[in-house]
């Protein structure tokens, strides 16, 4: 039945199949199944469809029954959002004064448009982010400005200012000393001297070396990023200081984009040497001062440069097509230019063959020396320090020292007597006091020079000696008591073999004449070993010439000059009286003769002396022009006698002679000599003040050497007699007491300045309340090496300086200075210097682009021109007072300094330290400053070799 049941349900449905495709066709069942598809996708979208709307109205029962309340929070933000930004307004004023504030609006307005928004703006149009910078940026310069209204700067600027720059250049020199001692020139000495430099700095810092810092520019870059993190921490809130965002957004436009290129900017040594050269533009260079920059120069690259330049013009001039006159100016040119190009060959060829010639032993060994009489010497401050050394070496120091005291004892002495004599005019009697206090000071000079108990002695004929005595005892002592011993000592020490004589002999005269600019300029000529050098003097003829001048003076050789004073006389214009000196002129040459003449005045003869001696040193020391009288002055019989002086100088300018050894002279000549008004070339107050020191420093010389014998006692009461002498007297006695009687009696050498300290240890017990002087001797010492010299140089000069100070402005320098600070501050120079940083970075409001590094050989050439400029400016008074050599040595010793980019990056941390030092004095910037710090390898192994040396010492 089973089977029956299974075959009936096949065959039906066999059949059925066969009458559906008989019926539909063959493709009936694909259409079949489409449509059993259809269906079934439709129930599912439909039932998808129906389920998500249930769900919602499921969940939305939900959330109202048992869900808990989401936070306020989120649909605020999504309303704020949606909101309108509002702009933000912000207070444009940062210092209160408008003429600071716009300028630094601006640098803040270009700083965020050329830092921020050239890629801030590609990412959002929000400016809200931009504004709260801003806004964080004016809140801090207006906390920095409060702070700089409530600071007193007149302390940095006159104190701590100038003792890290002397600090800074006793490092270098120091830094200096030591690579000369070690004597390898193999290595390479620049780099040499910064690392000496910063082993120097950390022995004396004792706990900051920045070396890292100036030397490695990733560290700059973190220090100055430290820095920046700090001042933002003082100056802005701090919610604005937590926003780590903005925060980082401004130190890197701080550090990165302002201090940074200012930094190296400063800290370069062309853009220094640039500086320098602006600053003296209106100084006309010197032909000497350049040549003599040639031949000291050490820097082959200085005189490759200077070479190169000079074959270069010479090409142009040869390349010339001239005649007539013209022909002689070409030719003096080309020799001049010549003569530069030889002699930068020699000092080249002497610089790569390693024998360099010291101009002092050559000087000994060649050429025939000046001579210096001893009564110069002993009236001179720069030949007398050598000469007393020399003294001292021969142990002759009593004799040269009893006679210094007997000239101060001569001239205290005289001027007390007229003092005395004044007061008895006015009726006032003091005469047993002021023959008492003589006499006090007489003795005092018997005592500590010829008594028995003198040591050392000085040895004199003990007739003299005695007879010396007897006077003392019975007779009232004069000013001239002890002139027949002095004399004998003079002639012991002219006479004498030991002395004066062995003096011209030995090597320490040499120097002296170098000091007195009294050397002869070595001119370059080939011996036989091609090494040779001569002292013939400069060369003559056109090739002595000044580049600038060759096309003004007088070309042919032929023309005669000859000139004299033929009469003088009274002129009276607009009720001023003043003499004036007729010049009768006879020029001949060849083919004619001229005759004229020029009416000319003291002064007049006074500029042009100061405008030759400025160019041509050396007639300093060969022309002497007659001294001023300031009272009666108008006498026929002074009138007559100044003719005569002035008749003798003008013939021993124009001896033909002088004009040979100077040819660019006879440009000056000329023009002083012409029929025309002479034109000065400094002014009246220039000519008053070089008339008023050169009395004043024979006279300090004097008063200074006065007093090396007077007791205390007798100081004291002659200060008191002292009243009529007026204030600069008074305080002169009170200066002379501190300074002399401090010292030991024979003055021997002594090195008060460690080797190891800053510049700021005490200077002077004197100058405590006198801001200038403690400024200019501090940088005299450090610039001219003051300290390792002759102490008595030294205080000549101190007392030099405190009375030019005291007489030219009184009790009102200090006044002065302040006022100078306050002007320094003042908003109007501060709104000048914003607007030349602002120029500087973005001139025409444009960020200004790299400045590309400019030619080596150009860079070298201005090194010369930047020496050359500040040799010309020195005074000649400088000089006088310290030396030629040492001014040279000293200005060349600064300059050297600003060389080195390392070291002028170290000076200008030192200022920014020290700034903010005083200006967040409560905020321990020193702490900070040596833990940043810190990382100094030249610290680290300071402190391991002092850690080494103590380590013998604990365990013993």
């Amino acid at each position: 039945s089973c089977l029956q049941t299974s075959l009936s349900i096949w065959g039906w449905g066999s059949l059925g199949l066969v009458l559906f495709l008989v019926t539909f066709g063959p493709f009936a069942i694909f259409y079949f199944a489409f449509y059993i598809l259809c269906f079934v996708g439709g129930g599912f979208v439909v039932t998808l469809l129906f389920g998500k709307s249930n769900s919602e109205k499921y969940l939305e029962q939900c959330e109202h029954s048992f869900l808990p309340c989401t936070s306020v929070g989120i649909p605020k933000c999504i309303e704020e959002m949606k909101r309108e930004a509002r702009p933000i307004k912000i207070d444009r004023r940062l210092t209160g004064a408008n003429i600071i504030d716009e300028p630094l609006q601006q640098v803040i307005q270009f700083s965020l448009r050329d830092y921020v928004q050239y890629w801030y703006y590609t990412l959002s149009d929000d400016e809200s982010f931009l504004l709260e910078i801003r806004q964080a940026l004016q809140y801090a310069l207006v906390q920095f400005s409060a702070r700089s209204k409530e600071t007193d700067w007149q302390p940095y600027f006159t104190t701590r200012l100038v003792d890290d720059f002397g600090t800074h250049l006793r490092v270098f020199r120091k830094a200096q000393q030591r690579i000369a001692e070690k004597g390898d020139h193999m290595k390479d000495q620049a780099e040499e001297l910064v690392d000496t430099f910063f082993e120097v700095e950390v022995e004396m810092e004792k706990e900051v070396c920045r070396d890292l810092v100036c030397t490695s520019p990733k560290d700059e870059e973190g220090f100055l990023r430290d820095l920046c993190e700090v001042l933002l921490y003082i100056l802005l809130p701090p919610g604005d200081f937590q926003n780590k965002i903005m925060r980082y957004f401004v130190r890197e436009i701080l550090s990165r984009g302002i201090l940074l290129p200012l930094i190296n900017q400063l800290s370069d040594p062309d853009y220094i040497n640039q500086y320098v050269i602006w600053m003296i533009r209106d100084s006309n260079c010197n032909y000497e001062a350049f040549m003599n920059i040639i031949k000291l120069s050490d820097n082959i690259g200085e005189l490759e440069a200077v070479k190169d330049k000079a074959s270069e013009e010479l090409q142009y001039l040869r390349s010339l097509d001239t005649a007539g006159d013209d022909i002689n100016t070409i030719k003096n040119q080309i020799n001049s230019l010549l003569y530069v190009i030889k002699v930068c060959d020699s000092r080249i060829q002497r610089l790569q063959s390693g024998k360099e010639i010291d101009t002092v032993k050559l000087a000994a060994n060649f050429g025939k020396l000046c001579t210096v009489p001893l009564d110069h010497i002993l009236v001179d401050n720069v030949a007398l320090q050598f000469f007393m050394d020399y003294m001292q070496q021969t142990g002759g120091q009593a004799h040269l020292f009893f006679w210094m005291t007997v000239e101060g004892y001569r001239v205290t002495a005289q001027q007390q007597l007229e003092v005395l004599q004044s007061r008895q005019r006015d009726g006032k009697h003091q005469t047993n006091q002021t023959k008492g206090l003589l006499r006090a000071a007489a003795f005092g000079v018997y005592e500590q020079y010829l008594s028995e108990k003198a040591s050392p002695r000085v040895n004199i004929d003990d007739n003299l000696v005695a007879k010396l005595a007897e006077t003392l005892n019975h007779e009232d002592p004069t000013p001239e008591i002890f002139d027949d011993i002095q004399r004998k000592v003079y002639e012991l020490m002219l006479r004498d073999e030991r002395f004066y004589p062995s003096f011209k002999q030995n090597v320490l005269y040499v120097r002296m004449l170098a000091e007195l600019d009294m050397l002869k300029d070595p001119s370059f000529r080939g011996s036989d070993d091609g090494e040779g050098e001569s002292f013939n003097g400069s060369p003559t003829g056109s090739i002595n010439l000044s580049l600038d001048d060759l096309s003004n003076g007088p070309s042919d050789e032929t023309v005669q000059l000859h000139a004299y004073i033929s009469d003088t006389g009274v002129c009276n214009d607009h009720g001023k009286t003043y003499a004036l000196y007729a010049i009768t002129v006879h020029r001949r040459n060849a083919n004619s003769e001229e005759m004229w003449k020029t009416y000319r005045r003291y002064s007049d003869f006074h500029d042009f002396h100061m405008r030759i001696t400025e160019q041509f040193e050396n007639l300093a020391n060969i022309l002497k022009l007659p001294g001023k009288k300031t009272f009666n002055n108008m006498d026929r019989e002074f009138l007559e006698k100044r003719k005569k002086d002035l008749n003798a100088y003008l013939q021993l300018l124009l001896n033909p002679e002088m004009m040979k050894a100077s040819p660019a002279l006879a440009h000056y000549v000329y023009d002083f000599l012409e029929n025309k008004a002479y034109s000065k070339g400094k002014g009246d107050f220039a000519r008053k003040m070089d008339t008023f020191v050169n009395p004043l420093r024979n006279s300090m010389r004097n008063v200074s050497n006065a007093v090396k014998s007077i007791p205390d006692s007798l100081a004291e009461g002659m200060t008191k007699m002292s009243d009529n002498m007026g204030k600069m007297s008074e305080r002169l006695g009170q200066d002379i007491k501190q300074s002399f009687f401090k010292v030991p009696p024979m003055m021997q050498k002594t090195y008060s300045d460690p080797d190891h300290c800053r510049v700021a240890a005490p200077i002077d017990d004197n100058v405590d309340d006198n801001i200038p002087l403690r400024v200019m001797l501090l940088l005299m010492d450090e610039v001219f090496d003051l300290k390792e010299r002759n102490q008595w140089l030294r205080r000549n000069i101190k007392n030099l300086l405190q009375q030019l100070i005291r007489a030219t402005y009184g009790d009102t320098i200090n006044r002065k200075i302040v006022d100078h600070v306050d002007w320094m501050t003042s908003p109007e120079q501060v709104a000048d210097a914003v607007k030349r940083f602002r120029d500087a970075f973005w001139p025409n409001g444009i960020l200004a682009e790299t400045v590309p590094r400019r030619d080596k050989a150009i860079r070298m050439r201005t090194r010369v021109a930047g020496k050359t400029k500040l040799l010309e400016v020195m005074p000649d008074e400088l000089k006088h007072i310290i030396g030629a050599e040492t001014t040279r040595k000293g200005i060349l010793r600064v300059f050297e300094m600003f060389q080195h980019s390392q070291l002028n990056k170290r000076m200008v941390y030192v200022f920014l330290e020290r700034f903010l030092e005083t200006l967040f004095p409560q905020n321990k910037f020193p702490e900070l400053f040596s833990k940043l710090h810190s990382k100094s390898k030249q610290m680290q192994r300071y402190k391991q070799r002092l850690h080494s040396t103590q380590a013998p010492s604990l365990q013993k």
